[in-house]
């Protein structure tokens, strides 16, 4: 794992199972419909219960770049956030990308969450590729991070050793660690 302290806020990046992290919310990558298919959405639903995909798509659609938020069923962590990046065609784009990931700060400070977790989103099913998601995400919470006033902990909990890789790399240029 690796840490960053960015005062007020700590940023981890870590290799995991984003739906066994026990924070206070963790991001569902997500189409606009928030059906939950493969990959980290189909981790989330397998381990959490299909009662996410039903809140979740009961307040869809949403424009990509979106999010809503769910209970997290049977997951350590308290809620879903769900963060559309893309559409019904499953491709993906910067600006949804950086709007999903303000969006989820944004929502989560809104609850007065403390920690949040996210994967790479995008890069799976939208297929988009894992440097430039770091570049974008890992920016956006250099944004963002100054006007939150609850969150303290955002997690990145990658799924592989070079997603890892990206995530650290990008994280100790902006950062310079």
């Amino acid at each position: 794992m690796l840490t960053f302290a960015l005062p007020p806020l700590i940023l981890e990046i870590t290799d995991g199972d984003i739906a066994a992290q026990d924070t206070d919310a963790i991001v569902n990558a997500a189409n606009n419909a928030l059906w939950m298919g493969a990959g980290v959405a189909g981790a989330i639903k397998a381990r959490g219960g299909v009662e996410i995909e039903r809140e979740a798509m009961a307040q869809g659609p949403v424009e990509p770049g979106a999010c809503v938020v769910t209970s997290a069923g049977r997951l350590a962590a308290r809620h879903v956030i769900h963060a559309a990046v893309m559409g019904q065609d499953l491709v993906t784009s910067p600006v949804a990308i950086k709007r999903a990931t303000l969006h989820a700060l944004r929502l989560a400070d809104e609850r007065q969450l403390h920690a949040i977790a996210f994967p790479a989103l995008g890069t799976g099913v939208g297929g988009f590729p894992i440097d430039g998601c770091a570049r974008i995400m890992i920016g956006a919470v250099r944004d963002a991070g100054p006007s939150l006033q609850s969150v303290r902990l955002i997690r990145f909990v990658l799924f592989g050793q070079r997603s890892y890789d990206s995530f650290a790399s990008v994280a100790n240029e902006l950062f310079e660690k």
